[in-house]
This record gives C-alpha cells, sequence and structure tokens, in this order.
C-alpha cells in the first residue's frame, strides 16, 4: 500500500472496503429481520383489539307438545367469533322474554318462557348451546303473542350482552 502525503495529509491510495454484493446482502438480512420482528409485535397488538363476537344459529326448530298444550322451540347455537359471548335476553315476534329459566320444559300458564337464566349463557369461543323457548297455547298474557296458531311463523332473536341481534324464523308445527 503506497501512502501519499499531500500538503501533510496521508491519504490512501488503494483503499479495500468490502464488496458491494456483501454489502448487499448484509442490508437484506437487517430489513427482513427488522420486518419479521415488526409483523410480530403488529400481530401481537392488533389480536388484543380485534377479538369479535360471532354467535351462529345452526339449527333452529319447534315441536308442539299436546300433554302441556304448550310450543317448544330448539335452537342450537354456537359461537364462532375470538371472543366469549353472553345470549342474556330473547324475544319472540319482537317480545322481550319476561321470564326465565323454564329448566322443567314447561312455560307457566298462558306465558312464554326460555330455558336460560336471567343473567344469560356464556359461549366461550367454539363452543355450543342449546337454547329452548317454550310457548303456552294460547299465550294470552301477551297480546303480541295471542294469534299464535300452528302454521305460523315466529321471528325468534336472541340478544347477546355485546348487543347483537342473532334472528331466525321457526315455522309452528
Amino acid at each position: 500500500m503506497v501512502k501519499e502525503v499531500k500538503n501533510g495529509m496521508t491519504f490512501m491510495r488503494e483503499r479495500k472496503a468490502i464488496s458491494p454484493v456483501i454489502a448487499t446482502v448484509i442490508l437484506v438480512a437487517v430489513a427482513i429481520t427488522v420486518a419479521v420482528g415488526v409483523s410480530y409485535w403488529m400481530s401481537g397488538i392488533s389480536s388484543q383489539y380485534t377479538q369479535f363476537e360471532k354467535v351462529e344459529i345452526q339449527t333452529g326448530y319447534a315441536t308442539y307438545d299436546s300433554t302441556d298444550s304448550q310450543w317448544n322451540i330448539t335452537i342450537v347455537v354456537k359461537n364462532s367469533g375470538s371472543a366469549d359471548a353472553t345470549i342474556n335476553l330473547a324475544f319472540l315476534n319482537d317480545v322481550p322474554c319476561a321470564t326465565a329459566n323454564y329448566n322443567l320444559g314447561t312455560a307457566p300458564n298462558q306465558a312464554w318462557g326460555v330455558s336460560f337464566p336471567t343473567t344469560g349463557i356464556t359461549l366461550k369461543t367454539g363452543q355450543s348451546n342449546t337454547v329452548y323457548i317454550y310457548i303456552d297455547n294460547p299465550p294470552t298474557l301477551v297480546t303480541e303473542l295471542a294469534s299464535l296458531s300452528a302454521g305460523t311463523t315466529v321471528n325468534v332473536k336472541l340478544h347477546s350482552s355485546g348487543g347483537m341481534d342473532y334472528i331466525k324464523l321457526i315455522r309452528l308445527p
């Protein structure tokens, strides 16, 4: 290596550095590493704020119990969202259920009820559950439901504590 002195300063005439190919490889490796780190960080942040509730009504049907003179509506629900969902209200033709937790399977005389307690039923992510609605025939205590008869289609709406409504139309047998 020859050093040249000019005006009292030393300059290197033949300087050697890393090749452009090696420099490019190092820059690409650093960029990829930073991109992977940022993507993991962003996915962690986004999963905390993007949880949602989604309840699907998988099936719904009605049967008539002639012994108790009532319709029994069976609805199978599944939480396919990423957050827990709590079904806390049921509506029949937009009339809220005033009574709840009829585990014996019978509605009170001339009224209607659901099988879950007033606090609701909680569905964890991926969990399914069955909701029963019992309607006494005729439900004369609720004038909006007094016209129910065989062959009538009823609008069953389940309301969650997250503010979502899940609707199923069911024909009474």
